[in-house]
Order: structure tokens, then sequence, then C-alpha cells
């Protein structure tokens, strides 16, 4: 097939994808005007709650459908543009307006290179914008500066002793913990992302991964020799053998944003990590 054989391809498919989605959107929004239950989940039915779409779509799809908040990632390549306005437009209780007046808004088809396509709400009057929602948040998370953690203990200059619990803990911010808020525009429409973290993975140097769900709870002396309730380690080995006799300590957060806006809302993920080296001694006893 030559390259012009490609295209019209390419563009047939499209289209037809295009018109499946809609067909799918229309089908649920009667559902939705007329469902007082639950609708039923099956094979080639759709959940009216969150409309289906992708139902029966061409082969090169992976049969699970898109919709309006889907997951993004924060490495992702995708490319979206916004494409046909929806004609006739969903009921006004249709969830898919996510709040938005139904009178005042325009509904239209957004296509994306990774098939992962939806609706986007527009108020009525704008020129559909250009710039995909998920970019827009992107942006709004590229602009809060998300840092690794800020380690409190262990310290580089701590002393640790082999079978003494240890606590690990990190001071709390906005840029090292969250949350953090921030927000993007373009096109007419504005994305606002809050980032926080979701959990800290410990690699503590000797084999051992500590994950912990909270930023760990900070020492007091009156714990004594207690363990951390929240986030700890006990060594078993000295770090004598190990390079420049300390361990190498990597703490590796992961910040969970949501964003919303542009008539969408979903879900990014960044990583970030800090590293420490922690001398881990004996116990010497005293005659």
């Amino acid at each position: 097939m030559d390259g012009h054989g490609v295209d019209r391809s390419r563009s047939s498919l499209l289209t037809r994808r295009l018109s499946l989605l809609i067909s799918a959107l229309v089908l649920a929004a009667a559902g939705t005007a007329h469902a007082g239950d639950d609708p039923d989940v099956g094979a080639g039915k759709c959940q009216v709650i969150k409309f289906c779409v992708g139902v029966g779509v061409d082969d090169e799809t992976d049969g699970k459908g898109a919709q309006t908040g889907s997951h993004g990632s924060s490495g992702s390549k995708t490319q979206c543009r916004l494409t046909t306005k929806v004609d006739p437009k969903p009921p006004a209780n249709h969830p898919i307006w996510n709040g938005a007046d139904s009178k005042k808004s325009d509904l239209y088809f957004r296509e994306c290179t990774d098939n992962n396509d939806g609706f986007v709400v527009v108020p009525q009057g704008q020129l559909a914008p250009q710039v995909d929602p998920r970019e827009l948040a992107q942006r709004a998370v590229d602009s809060m500066t998300l840092l690794g953690p800020d380690i409190a203990s262990p310290k580089a200059a701590g002393k640790y002793t082999i079978g003494v619990p240890m606590w690990m803990w990190v001071n709390k911010s906005a840029t090292t913990f969250g949350p953090n808020t921030a927000s993007a525009s373009a096109g007419g429409i504005t994305v606002t992302a809050t980032a926080k973290v979701s959990k800290i993975v410990w690699q503590m140097g000797d084999d051992a991964f500590v994950t912990c769900n909270g930023p760990g709870t900070p020492y007091q002396a009156s714990e004594g020799m207690a363990q951390s309730p929240t986030c700890g380690h006990v060594y078993s080995k000295s770090s004598a053998g190990a390079h420049s006799g300390k361990y190498p300590v990597t703490a590796t957060s992961t910040w969970t944003i949501d964003w919303q806006g542009g008539g969408a809302s979903g879900q990014l993920t960044e990583i970030r990590q800090t590293n420490v080296q922690v001398a881990i001694g004996e116990l010497q006893v005293v005659r």
C-alpha cells in the first residue's frame, strides 16, 4: 500500500472510531435519561454512571474503551487534539458534563495518539482549545518543583548500631511532601493539579527495602529501644565492609497528582529520590 493509501486508511479508521464513540455516548445519554436503578454491566453493555465508549471499536484498541478522567502518566509522549463538536448534545443530567451547564457549554471529541480518546467540555462561544487538559496538568506539575524526601533521620553524621531499631522520618513541606497545588491555563481553559506523596520506599543498603505510607514518626528519647510504629528498620550487619564504610540509603517518594479542568480530570505520578550515607557499627562493651 502506498503512502496515499495509508493516509486514506488511517482517515477512514479515525472516522469510524469517532462515529462509534459518539454513538456510544448517545446511547449512554439515552440510558441516563431513563435509568432509575443501576444499569446492568456486562459484555457489550455500558455502565451509565461512567458512560462507556470504545464499544465495538476497531481491532487496534485494547477493548477496554476510554473514559473522561482517564489516568495519565508523567512520562507520556501522547498527543491529543479536540476535533468534532458533539451534536446533538447529551441531556443536561448526563455525568459527562461534570457539573457544567449544558446550555452554556459545548462538548468536543478528544482524539489521542494512544487511542485514549474521550470528550472535553468547552464554554459555549469559545473556540475549542487545541491543548489537551492532561498537558496542562503536566505543566502545572512542572511548575511545582517537586523534590525528593527531606530526610530527617537517618542522618549522614549519625551513629547507628546493629540490632538497635532505627526510626526513619522526613520533614514535610510543599515541595518535599505536599500537598502542593498549582494551575496552568491555555486555550480558554484552566487545569488545577494537587500533588502529595503517597508513599516512600527506603532502600537501606543491606538489601532491605522498607515501604512507608507516610512521613514517619520522629523519635523521642522516652521511646527507648522501641521500634518505630510507622517507619523503621533494624540492621543486622555492620557497614564496615561497605564502600566508604557506610551503607548507601535511598528514599524514593511517589507523588500522586490529582487534576481537573477543561471538562476532564485524571491522575499523574511523579518519582523523586534522595540519597544519604549511613554508618552502622557494633555495640562496644566497656569493661
